[in-house]
């Protein structure tokens, strides 16, 4: 398998994602429906009768969305496959759903190809544990469970966190591991707020834990 580390290539310039775009068939209808999702409405407006934009922006997510009059010819409710990455997808089905969505049982995938399982990987291993839903016209939407990046997903030289819940959910993580390194030194560690630190850094940029 060929990954961004394994390719050496020149520096570019960057080309960040800003937008997908939604057919729709009823405007109001899921604006009602994305803004019941708690997503931020960053914008509304038309010019005359053929043209209209609407765009929202998902909790902690650098990409928004746009739907609207006069901005495909897709057919209503013919995107799918658009990811949602979760750092809990447990608690991310369970909002979804007091939010009005319909959201699929969780399943996971043993690796790459494999056939889908029901329930989350058991050991929670990153990108395998999944859930779907879609809006009113039918547009596909799938969650998967991110708390682990692969090298090379990550730029090495920047370290941050998408939303508070994420940075929460990393801090759980580290804690859980420190809990694991301070029954190996057999005493407190001290200098806890580094280990943290470290840890957080590492797990996020996709390098290699120290033992």
């Amino acid at each position: 398998m060929t990954t961004a580390t394994s390719i050496e290539r020149a520096p570019t310039v960057d080309l960040k994602l800003e937008v997908v775009v939604i057919p729709v068939s009823d405007v109001d209808r899921a604006k009602h429906f994305y803004g019941g999702l708690g997503w931020r409405l960053d914008a509304d407006f038309a010019v005359g009768d053929g043209f209209r934009v609407v765009q929202f922006t998902p909790p902690g997510s650098p990409a928004s969305l746009h739907f609207g009059k006069g901005i495909t010819s897709a057919g209503p409710g013919t995107a799918s496959g658009a990811f949602l990455v979760v750092s809990d997808i447990e608690a991310a089905r369970a909002e979804l759903i007091a939010r009005g969505a319909e959201v699929s049982e969780i399943f996971h995938r043993a690796g790459p190809g494999q056939p889908p399982v029901s329930g989350r990987d058991p050991e929670r291993n990153s990108y395998r544990s999944y859930a779907t839903f879609t809006d009113p016209d039918g547009n596909g939407w799938l969650l998967q469970e991110v708390t682990e990046r692969l090298p090379g997903r990550v730029d090495a030289g920047a370290t941050t966190f998408a939303s508070a819940a994420d940075l929460a959910s990393a801090f759980r993580r580290a804690e859980a591991a420190h809990g694991e390194y301070e029954k190996q030194l057999g005493h407190r560690d001290e200098d806890w707020p580094t280990w943290y630190a470290e840890y957080m850094v590492r797990e996020q940029t996709g390098k290699p834990q120290s033992s």
